[in-house]
């Protein structure tokens, strides 16, 4: 079951589910609208290897916008933190950047129970699209579970503080 707009709120209330900041403008039917931070990491090479840590560049979203290129992955960060230890966060773009090209989190999207921290987007355009900080970008939502559960606790991405390029490369250091 997904969480109604006005369950998420109680649970907000009841301490059950954190986002900071909080802006009850921004609670819909059934989700809450996340908004975006004001820089951008994009990897510096072309060619990407999923055995390494990949060199990022950081880039800073200007008050007037930032143009997009096509076909170009850039990640951003949410301006919230997101918390909870009794449902399942889901992160997905909206529909209104959805119909300008603009895929926000097109993968990944699936949280854990027990995820504590800001949400890496990845974002890309079609075609080119003008970018501003602080612009409600994404939805979170949630799901009950059912059965027993362990809490995420430790793992690459747990309580960051930034954007988050792919650390696919210590899952090949666990195996060796």
């Amino acid at each position: 079951m997904i969480l109604s707009g006005k369950e998420i709120l109680k649970n907000i209330e009841n301490k059950n589910i954190i986002i900071e900041p909080f802006d009850k403008k921004n609670i819909n039917p059934n989700s809450y609208n996340l908004t975006l931070g004001n820089e951008l990491l994009v990897y510096e090479n072309d060619e990407l290897d999923m055995k390494i840590l990949n060199k990022t560049k950081k880039i800073v979203i200007p008050k007037e916008g930032l143009l997009l290129e096509p076909n170009k992955l850039y990640l951003g960060r949410t301006n919230e933190f997101t918390s909870t230890n009794k449902f399942v966060p889901m992160l997905e773009g909206r529909s209104s950047t959805g119909r300008l090209g603009l895929f926000i989190h097109v993968t990944a999207g699936f949280g854990d129970i027990g995820f504590a921290g800001y949400w890496t987007l990845e974002i890309f355009c079609v075609q080119p699209i003008r970018i501003y900080p602080n612009v409600q970008i994404c939805q979170i939502y949630y799901h009950d579970i059912l059965g027993e559960y362990d809490l995420y606790s430790s793992g690459k991405y747990q309580h960051n503080k930034g954007i988050q390029p792919s650390l696919m490369y210590k899952d090949f250091e666990e195996k060796e």
